[in-house]
């Protein structure tokens, strides 16, 4: 069984600071999409000390196989779901600040 791994690139919403940027993602955001994509069995974020590229955060989703990410893709899209996660994307990312991408993932954890 093949995992499915979703990167998201984000850009947070100007006028936010990079520290009420990184509380209201934690404290909200995560809580939220947990609840409305079941499914997740790893759910990373990578802040960035400053705005490379345009981006803040690198988010690693990752999903058991392909029909795990199919369902919580599915529930996502559909109200209220797609309503709660539109509403917290509005606020806290840029409009064109959310890039998301299906990555092949190879490797894994070094043995010494």
């Amino acid at each position: 069984m093949m995992t499915v791994k979703l990167l998201g690139f984000l850009t947070k919403r100007s006028g936010l600071s990079r520290e009420e940027f990184v509380e209201w993602y934690e404290a909200n955001h995560v809580p939220m999409i947990l609840e409305e994509t079941p499914g997740l069995v790893d759910y990373r974020r990578n802040f960035l000390p400053e705005t490379i590229a345009g981006v803040d955060v690198i988010t690693e989703l990752t999903y058991r196989d392909r029909a795990a990410f199919d369902h919580a893709m599915a529930l996502a899209v559909q109200p209220p779901a797609s309503e709660r996660i539109a509403q917290d994307q509005d606020f806290l990312f840029e409009s064109d600040g959310v890039k998301i991408v299906l990555v092949d993932e190879r490797g894994g954890p070094i043995q010494s």
